[in-house]
């Protein structure tokens, strides 16, 4: 990282990360702190452990950390069973010459190892000739394919486990092969018990754009609250993430999937953003990619989960990227590198954060501040049980747009919460003029968990959107 800087490179993607690992002993989160000062933006993968939450990686706020999310663009294949069910699945080209007729359909039921298709687990089992059912989990779909293959399988229909749902992978398998939903799973093993015949094809619909509800998460896309920072709001953003087409070294190209694909993506967007406002921060980038984020699907309803419910912010951060209107945010919230140190002389003494800063800190002055107080272009608060006392932060907007221009706020946040922004209207007469506000939240009442909300600052064709998720104690 630090040679790439020196090399006056303006964007650092990092297809990579370790873990939660606290800011002072993670050499991605020092090596990105040194490039924010040098004005190189820093793109980091979000981890691909999901869907369970706490395990977003690359938390650093200084980082633009990105979750992974589908297109409109699938690659898709229909299981075609016996009895005239037609399921559709995730699915590449199959191989030149591929007949898709009907052959026997076998899935080892009673039998975990069999079942999950791993290795040694058809010794014995007729499937020469045959499709075989696997059930995803404990080792990878291409080992499963691979199993297939070795024990003479002529296909293999992958079925989710009940955690990926409905999100299925196209993946460059060694034999024909369809990924089908936790749900289609079940009907097909319903299928295979109701027939002492049963049989089935795989027909490959190849290239289908317009796919309805598009975005969506990806269910292997990390998720947040961050374990060593929660008062950040993480993951950033998401972005296309899963059946990427891909340069490959073995052959012309390949389709990956995975926040290691997503995270290019926002480099390169962030790389144009940069070539067109060179002189704006890497904060002021990550901004204006965050508050044009849009939260609604191809279908005009909110971007769904894995399990087709519409996903949180620990899953999509401030939304799915949208590069036409990061280009021209209107508002951003931005920071210097010394704006970092009094949030991390909340986290760590003054020794720590040195290691972190890279020069001598005194954490006595400036005072520390708590991590809602950054000015971060989304918002975390905790509102403790039995205690209605406010909350109050504080953010600072510069104007990016036209000299003379008026916003005015529009608050959505859940019943359990009241929130109150001040002032209402932000009036401005120049470029990179800065104007102050304050939000404060109030719980209304008992409930506890995770709710949210938006803020919005809005004139004419600007739309400058904040996240905002509360934690109810």
């Amino acid at each position: 990282m630090d040679a790439a800087v020196d090399d006056g490179v303006d964007v650092l993607s990092l297809s990579l990360g370790g873990g939660s690992i606290p800011f002072h002993s993670d050499p991605v989160a020092l090596g990105g702190f040194e490039a924010i000062n040098k004005g190189v933006l820093v793109s980091c993968s979000a981890g691909n452990s999901g869907p369970d939450p706490y395990t977003v990686t690359n938390v650093a706020p200084w980082l633009l950390t990105v979750g992974a999310s589908t297109m409109d663009r699938s690659f898709l294949g229909t299981v075609k069973l016996g009895d005239g069910q037609e399921w559709e699945g995730a699915s590449l080209n199959p191989p030149r010459n591929f007949d898709s007729k009907m052959l026997p359909l076998v899935y080892v039921a009673g039998n975990a190892a069999a079942s999950h298709c791993l290795n040694d687990s058809l010794n014995g089992v007729d499937v020469r000739g045959k499709i075989v059912l696997c059930d995803r989990g404990d080792n990878s779909r291409l080992e499963k394919a691979q199993v297939v293959k070795s024990a003479g399988g002529a296909g293999i229909i992958l079925v989710n486990t009940p955690e990926d749902a409905y999100s299925t992978i196209a993946d460059p398998l060694v034999l024909p092969a369809s990924n089908v939903p936790y749900v289609v799973g079940l009907k097909i093993k319903a299928y295979i018990n109701s027939t002492s015949a049963p049989a089935a094809s795989l027909v490959f619909n190849g290239n289908v754009m317009h796919t309805p509800h598009s975005p969506s998460m990806a269910s292997f896309s990390s998720r947040g609250p961050s374990q060593i920072t929660p008062g950040i709001l993480k993951p950033d953003i998401t972005g296309p993430g899963v059946s990427i087409l891909a340069a490959w070294t073995i052959q012309n190209f390949n389709i990956l999937s995975g926040t290691s694909m997503s995270c290019p993506h926002l480099s390169g967007i962030a790389a144009l953003i940069k070539k067109a406002h060179p002189d704006w921060s890497p904060a002021a980038i990550k901004s204006a990619i965050m508050t044009t984020a849009y939260v609604t699907d191809n279908s005009r309803g909110p971007i769904l989960d894995e399990r087709h419910r519409p996903a949180d912010f620990f899953a999509i951060g401030a939304g799915h990227v949208n590069p036409p209107k990061a280009i021209d945010p209107g508002l951003v919230y931005d920071l210097t590198p010394q704006d970092y140190i009094p949030y991390l002389c909340g986290l760590y003494e003054s020794s720590l954060v040195e290691v972190i800063v890279g020069r001598p800190v005194n954490c006595s002055s400036p005072k520390s501040i708590s991590e809602g107080e950054l000015n971060y272009p989304s918002i975390s608060v905790t509102l403790p049980a039995n205690n209605l006392t406010s909350v109050r932060y504080r953010r600072t907007v510069t104007n990016v747009g036209k000299p003379t221009s008026t916003y005015r706020v529009k608050l959505d946040v859940p019943k359990e919460v009241s929130a109150r922004v001040t002032p209402t209207k932000l009036s401005f007469n120049e470029v990179n003029q800065k104007r102050r506000f304050s939000i404060s939240f109030r719980r209304n009442g008992g409930g506890s968990g995770a709710v949210q909300g938006h803020l919005l600052w809005v004139s004419g064709k600007h739309v400058v959107r904040s996240p905002i998720s509360i934690r109810l104690e």
